[in-house]
């Protein structure tokens, strides 16, 4: 079970996926041990359980996850939601870091910035390929689960140019909104952290390592792969 997100850096041409993985006899405890850090997030800090986890904007105090930021983070008087924000990422990014059977990847390819849909989509089919690959070496099958609500065709083409006789991952991709599916949150923050990894925006920097600190470890490839 493959749960993809996007993310990138319109303005560089950048487009970056990254991923969560698991068996499926591992996805009770991937999503308890999720609910787990969710639960405490709200015990602590106030974040409902069922608030969307959008990095880009909680990361950068444009998001109110909660009703107000804890005492340590008002500072004369004034509310600091980046750093709020900031330290939700890290606890959740921790998590992720900590739960078994769970592996994460994530992939970028860079072109024209007028060119992003276009260097979006090869990146995808070339991701979706790498997957291929994998899953012939393990004699495994997978599904893809992508945040979006599926209108968006290519990535159903892309899915669809598979040969039927020979393909492992099954079905075409399986489309569903951020806002509702904890899994694809998970996905969202991986892919967030390798595009500040991949691309040196300077309102991101304070997360370049947030990948190699917390995520590398569960990746076979230890950081985002050029693809």
């Amino acid at each position: 079970m493959i749960y993809v997100d996007d993310s990138g850096h319109p303005q560089s041409g950048t487009a970056v996926y990254g991923w969560i993985e698991f068996s499926p006899d591992h996805w009770a405890g991937v999503l308890k041990a999720w609910l787990d850090t969710r639960k405490m997030l709200w015990r602590e800090f106030g974040v409902p359980v069922v608030r969307e986890l959008h990095t880009t904007d909680y990361v950068n105090g444009r998001g109110r996850i909660a009703k107000r930021v804890p005492d340590r983070h008002v500072h004369d008087g004034q509310e600091h939601w980046k750093d709020f924000g900031r330290e939700v990422a890290t606890v959740c990014l921790d998590t992720l870091r900590s739960i078994e059977g769970l592996t994460v990847g994530a992939v970028w390819r860079t072109g024209a910035a007028a060119d992003l849909g276009r260097t979006r989509q090869e990146a995808y089919a070339a991701l979706v390929t790498r997957f291929e690959a994998e899953l012939t070496d393990t004699n495994s099958l997978a599904i893809v689960f992508m945040d979006g609500d599926g209108s968006d065709t290519s990535y159903r083409s892309t899915h669809r140019g598979l040969s039927l006789a020979s393909r492992n991952v099954v079905e075409d991709a399986v489309h569903l909104e951020s806002r509702t599916s904890q899994l694809v949150q998970m996905a969202d923050l991986v892919a967030w952290s390798a595009n500040a990894f991949v691309d040196h925006y300077p309102k991101n920097e304070f997360a370049r390592d947030w990948y190699t600190t917390h995520l590398s470890e569960r990746d076979r490839h230890r950081v985002p792969q050029m693809i």
